[in-house]
């Protein structure tokens, strides 16, 4: 049966604030994993919980994705960690990881890019 909405991602790569609201006591990150392929989330030495879409691509480099909210690149907290940003302010969030999704960002999307939309936005 076809997606009677062709204007939403596809399934796996996002997730919505019903799936943050059923979640309430696990972090963003641990939500993310659970609900989008691909994406693994590790513990850092500080603590933090850090976000890896891609696997690390680079020895010296970040391989922390690229974080956007309503359009506007964000730097993430400590570690990659989403730190910060109230689960109940946001509508949803999509993680894009295939090539011809991150061509928009370039060389910053690198490591796979997530895009939170919240819930006051007009973007």
């Amino acid at each position: 049966m076809p997606d009677p909405d062709p204007t939403r991602p596809a399934s796996g790569t996002v997730v919505t604030a019903d799936d943050l609201a059923q979640n309430p006591s696990q972090p963003i990150e641990k939500v993310l994993q659970a609900r989008v392929p691909g994406v693994t989330i590790t513990r850092t030495p500080s603590g933090w919980l850090s976000v890896r879409i891609r696997g690390a691509t680079t020895i010296n480099g970040s391989t922390e994705p690229l974080y956007v909210i309503d359009g506007m690149p964000i730097q993430p907290g400590p570690d990659g960690s989403l730190v910060g940003i109230n689960p109940a302010d946001i509508a949803s969030i999509e993680v894009l990881k295939d090539a011809s999704s991150l061509a928009f960002y370039g060389v910053r999307g690198a490591n796979g890019v997530i895009l939170i939309k919240t819930k006051h936005s007009n973007y």
